[in-house]
């Protein structure tokens, strides 16, 4: 399959904005990484407080005369099988990214690939047989990077069957792609009908 290396004259011709100065963007980038991960985490870490945990109201012993220490209900965090004081409860640690953040931070990360030359440009990827050896010897006339996302605007089931035996290979829709993605690949094959998606998503 013929491919060429995406360069900023292709960028600019298909419409792809890029940031001027490519030292900017670095804090955009840190801060939706760190927005994916929070969002990946399920915040389900729980425990009972002394009006959860099961058993009654009842006092232990009286008030007085005992020569204890007073005590109400043995629901209390001091006593074993009794509530958790402070513990975790379940919580969304989603953090929120404005549109342009994340818009900037696409710009950097595309920015960088471009100027690493690690974006090549293929009229269409399709594998038409479903078969993993196919799959990886398209991936290997294109490109020898050790790790590879495919970015197109859609795939067809033989495609998708293809690379799911491939632990260094990802196919993604072009309205899908993250700067995860982009960044935890070492080299990115984009059809050109992906490329106006991008391009589009830079606008």
């Amino acid at each position: 399959m013929s491919s060429k290396t995406l360069n900023l004259a292709d960028a600019k011709a298909a419409n792809m904005q890029l940031l001027d100065d490519p030292t900017k963007g670095g804090q955009a980038v840190h801060d939706l990484i760190v927005a994916y991960h929070a969002a990946s985490r399920s915040g389900s870490a729980n425990s009972k407080t002394r009006g959860e945990v099961a058993g009654n109201n009842k006092k232990m012993f009286r008030q007085k005369g005992t020569g204890n220490a007073r005590h109400g209900t043995k629901k209390a965090p001091i006593f074993v099988g009794g509530g958790v004081a402070h513990g975790p409860r379940p919580r969304d640690y989603t953090k929120t990214v404005p549109k342009k953040v994340r818009k900037l931070a696409l710009k950097r990360v595309l920015g960088e690939l471009i100027s690493e030359e690690a974006i090549y440009i293929v009229p269409s990827f399709s594998i038409a047989d479903g078969k993993t050896k196919s799959f990886a010897a398209e991936v290997a006339g294109i490109t020898k990077a050790v790790k590879v996302l495919v970015v197109a605007k859609e795939f067809d089931d033989n495609t998708l069957l293809a690379h799911r035996n491939l632990p260094w290979a990802e196919c993604l829709p072009a309205h899908e792609v993250s700067i995860r993605e982009l960044i935890n690949n070492d080299a990115v094959i984009l059809t050109e009908d992906a490329l106006e998606i991008l391009a589009a998503r830079t606008a």
